[in-house]
């Protein structure tokens, strides 16, 4: 079933002009197009669906700076000021707050490497606490078990995916921007080597600047750009209970479950990092690059089936700009829920948690996580196609990072000085003779 989303009304006249397209409506599109509309910028967001509905409202909601990847943690410590900036700015409730994150474990390995994380992130100014065997049990007393240690990360939170979005989409409109959804974007037209146009199914908007924030179609729209992007979607699915009379915690993480407060819709339910691995032929192009990464992980990856082939996101086919695309075919990815994954998650949960063995289920989702070979994403003007900024790949940690995100290449198309340092992030790391490093984290 498609992930619980709030509907907002948008623009229904294409502008014939703009100083900055945005392709794709998802958490990073929106997050940059306000920014931009923040500076005076004329701005058109299009977007094929929905805004906020494929991975933007399929997540966790997580904002966390806890056991970030080096590279990614300025961008992610700047996002939380933001989350609390844009509401104080607008009025609009994106449902973020710093609820703090829970972690307990009995692995002393894992244990470890979470104290030697937090030895790191003193060093970048973050503040996390180790907590000792009786801390943890106290805090994870819900349990009723017995925990070695864990970890609280105070100043992190959540925000809740069904409302961030849309809420962000609003305050655009506020401020004078465009939103068009169903509106796909087929491709570029250049003048003297630049972007000098967006074409959508609807017509053709003229800019020197376009976004692509297109999250997990962002490589099959890099191709027909002769832009060469690995990346590779892999199949999360997630379960939502109904509130009851235990109190939960807002956001817990155990190596067996993960629970997250979602707004009004109660809590949700998922085991980290297990996912099903759906063959494509562009995940089998890529799949040199990314065989380090599933290898690091295969404990928790298994293959899938056709819904790749199926969604059509992932495949080599080109188009031409007055053609029908795929992206128009699947106008919202709501790929086949893993009915294995959501016995398993609910069957962990009332084990770990056995109050919720009363709470009925009132919702579950399948989602993309779009990544890239070392899961950092690929941010960036694209040098061959000036005017062309790619903004993709982000690895399933897009959603906690969207105002950092899109504040930062809001400064690159508006040459304004960068909010954190944009080099680690730029795509042209993945070139197929440089080597990736896969974060730890």
């Amino acid at each position: 079933m498609p992930a619980p989303l709030t509907r907002i009304e948008t623009s229904t006249e294409l502008p014939a002009s703009a100083d900055a397209v945005i392709i794709g409506g998802g958490i990073i599109g929106v997050f940059t197009a306000y920014y931009l509309t923040q500076r005076g910028m004329k701005v058109a967001v299009v977007e094929k669906g929905l805004v906020g509905a494929e991975q933007s409202s399929r997540n966790w909601g997580w904002c966390r700076q806890q056991n970030r990847d080096a590279r990614e943690l300025p961008l992610v410590t700047r996002s939380l000021d933001l989350w609390e900036r844009f509401a104080a700015e607008t009025g609009e409730d994106t449902g973020f707050r710093r609820c703090g994150l829970l972690y307990l474990s009995n692995d002393e390995a894992e244990l470890a490497g979470w104290a030697s994380w937090r030895d790191f992130a003193r060093t970048a100014g973050v503040t996390t606490h180790m907590l000792s065997s009786a801390e943890a049990s106290e805090r994870g007393k819900l349990t009723n078990r017995q925990w070695r240690g864990g970890v609280y990360s105070p100043s992190d939170g959540i925000a809740d995916p069904i409302n961030a979005a849309p809420a962000v989409g609003r305050a655009i409109l506020a401020l004078g921007g465009t939103i068009h959804q169903h509106c796909a974007a087929r491709g570029l037209e250049t003048e003297g080597g630049k972007v000098s146009s967006v074409v959508t199914e609807k017509g053709t908007i003229r800019t020197p600047i376009a976004i692509l924030a297109a999250g997990a179609w962002a490589s099959s729209f890099c191709r027909q750009l002769g832009i060469r992007f690995p990346q590779a979607a892999i199949r999360q699915s997630i379960l939502a209970v109904a509130d009851g009379p235990e109190p939960l915690p807002d956001a817990m993480y155990t190596s067996s479950l993960s629970i997250t407060r979602r707004g009004t819709l109660g809590h949700t339910l998922a085991i980290s990092g297990r996912a099903r691995v759906d063959p494509t032929p562009q995940l089998l192009r890529f799949s040199p690059q990314f065989l380090p990464m599933f290898g690091k992980r295969w404990r928790s990856l298994s293959l899938g089936g056709l819904e790749g082939v199926r969604s059509g996101h992932e495949n080599l086919s080109r188009w031409r700009n007055d053609q029908v695309t795929p992206m128009e075919r699947m106008r919202i990815l709501d790929p086949a829920v893993d009915r294995a994954t959501v016995e398993l998650t609910r069957a962990r949960a009332i084990e770990l948690i056995p109050a919720l063995k009363n709470r009925p289920v009132v919702a579950s989702w399948s989602g993309y996580v779009d990544s890239t070979p070392d899961g950092v994403p690929g941010v960036g003007e694209i040098p061959k196609l000036p005017g062309f900024i790619l903004a993709a790949g982000f690895s399933g940690h897009g959603f906690g990072i969207g105002p950092g995100a899109g504040h930062l290449i809001a400064d690159i198309a508006s040459g304004a000085n960068p909010i954190v340092d944009p080099r680690p992030y730029h795509p042209d790391r993945f070139a197929s003779s440089q080597k990736t490093q896969v974060a730890d984290f």
